[in-house]
Formats: C-alpha cells, sequence, structure tokens
C-alpha cells in the first residue's frame, strides 16, 4: 500500500533563479495546513536535455511539475514530457505571455533573465541599500533628512528588518531609535513629517520579544531592558512624541510580517503622493 504519510513533490523548472515559480508556490501551499509536501527549484534550465532529466526524476516521484520558462521551445518540450511522464503541470508564464501578445500585439522577446540585468532600478536599489546600511539605528542623523522613509520605534519594533526590506524594494530608510527620556536627532524636525512612520507594539509582544534577544546574547535579565514597567514607561514615551506629531503614520507592528508593513507604508506613501513604482529585484 502507498504510504499516506509521505510527502508530495513539487518540481519548479526555471529558466532564471526559480525564485517566481518558488515564492508563487510557497503563497499558495499556506492554504493547505498540515500536507507534507517537499519541494525541489530547479534553476537555469536552458536546454532540452536538463528538462528530459528533470522530467524523469520528477516521474520517479510522481512529482507536480511548475514551471517558469519563457522560450517557447522550451515550453512545447514541457507539453511533451508531460504526456509522456503522465505528469501534470502548471505553466506560470505560457498563457500570461500568451495573453499579453494578443493584447499588445508584439511577439515577447523569449530571452530569459531579463529581470536580473543592471538597469536604473537596479542601481537604485544598489543606492538604496547602502544609504540604508549608513543611516541604520541613528547612527548617521544627518542622513535622516535624504531618506524617502524615517522610521521611529523603540528598540525592537523591527526598525532595522523593515528598513532593510524596504531598501531592497528601491528606497533610502533611515531609522531612529527611541530612547527613554533622550530628544530624538535635531535632524528628525527637518525631515518631510510625510515621509516618518512611527512604529509601536503590544507591550506583552516586545517583552516576550526582547526577553529571547537577551536569552540568545546571554546577557543579565536584570537589565531593565525587559521589563515590564520600563516597556511600558518606553512606549508611553514614544506614543507622547508621536501625538505630537499628527502627520505621522503610526503602524502597530504587533504580530505583522515585514511585508505587511511594508505593504501599510508604501500605501500611505502612494496616497501621499510620495511612492514609485520601482519594480522587484529578481528573475522568474
Amino acid at each position: 500500500m502507498p504510504d499516506t504519510n509521505a510527502p508530495k513533490w513539487i518540481f519548479v523548472l526555471s529558466d532564471g533563479t526559480g525564485s517566481t515559480g518558488s515564492n508563487v508556490v510557497r503563497a499558495c501551499l499556506k492554504q493547505f495546513d498540515g500536507v507534507p509536501v517537499q519541494l525541489r527549484i530547479i534553476p537555469n534550465v536552458t536546454d532540452n536535455e536538463q528538462l528530459r532529466r528533470a522530467f524523469q526524476r520528477a516521474a520517479e516521484l510522481n512529482a507536480l511539475v511548475v514551471t517558469t520558462l519563457v522560450r517557447g521551445e522550451q515550453r512545447r518540450e514541457v507539453e511533451r514530457l508531460a504526456i509522456t511522464h503522465r505528469l501534470q503541470v502548471v505553466d506560470l508564464v505560457g498563457n500570461m505571455l500568451m495573453n499579453l501578445t494578443e493584447y499588445l500585439r508584439v511577439s515577447p522577446r523569449g530571452q530569459p533573465g531579463l529581470m536580473h540585468r543592471p538597469d536604473r532600478n537596479y542601481f537604485r536599489r544598489v543606492s538604496a541599500i547602502e544609504f540604508t546600511v549608513k543611516a541604520d539605528d541613528g547612527q548617521e542623523p544627518r542622513l535622516l533628512t535624504d531618506a524617502d522613509i524615517v522610521l521611529v520605534g523603540v528598540s525592537r519594533t523591527s526598525k532595522t528588518p523593515l528598513s532593510v526590506f524596504l531598501a531592497y524594494k528601491g528606497y533610502k530608510v533611515g531609522n531612529v531609535p527611541l530612547v527613554l527620556d533622550r530628544d530624538p536627532p535635531e535632524s528628525l524636525w527637518d525631515c518631510d513629517p510625510r515621509r516618518v512612520f512611527g512604529l509601536t507594539i503590544d507591550p506583552s509582544a516586545l517583552q516576550s520579544i526582547r526577553t529571547q534577544r537577551i536569552e540568545q546574547m546571554r546577557l543579565s535579565d536584570k537589565t531593565n531592558y525587559c521589563q515590564s514597567d520600563y516597556i511600558l514607561a518606553e512606549l508611553d514615551f514614544a506614543h507622547d512624541l508621536f501625538s505630537r506629531n499628527r502627520e505621522w503614520p503610526v503602524i502597530d507592528v504587533t504580530d505583522k510580517a515585514l511585508e505587511e508593513t511594508a505593504a501599510i507604508i508604501l500605501k500611505i506613501l502612494s496616497e501621499r503622493g510620495l511612492a514609485e513604482v520601482i519594480g522587484e529585484a529578481g528573475q522568474l
């Protein structure tokens, strides 16, 4: 009898990095709790021999095959191999290319890796990341006025990872740590207030995060850094600052993924006419 607990296999075949296919598959798999799945990414598939080897292995595992191939001849070979090996195939880009061809009345170039080529947006992302590293954690307050986005919040409100995530999208980000009873840098008041965002968090969640941080760093747990009274005082200090700067949107990051918080920030920037569509880094 077949092992019902054995994982199902999904092969993602790409003529690029495979990030598009793997991201789509992973997002869809979130809807199927408790189903064991093994994901195999096979990038840089540029000839039919590679396709044949991949399908042979997929057939041995009775895998679902997902493809993001931009060359028509490769997609036709996939159709042939799917019939030969009796495998189910999901073509993530074929229908899109066909519909775009019809709509735009222009044939696609069929050239892999175009999203990965350096262009103006690519160099903008590199510049944004370099800026964000320099402006992290209030290290270079003088840079704040040049930032596209300024994040303000107490320690462990995801300022640094959120900054890096937004920088990867092409935005220069500065972040300012708020310390109890200590004034923020003067340069913060020179920033465009429409670009400044306050970050807050539930006190108990913050205490848990800080306690884990203390344990990871093997520091004394007697510090007020993770004591509830001190955390409440810090958050009150932050909220008082936010309330005096009404143009700063305040975002509660409790239980929010970076992507969710970033989406909120970019939506607000867009509504204020301050966001530019940079495009994602990576390739199919």
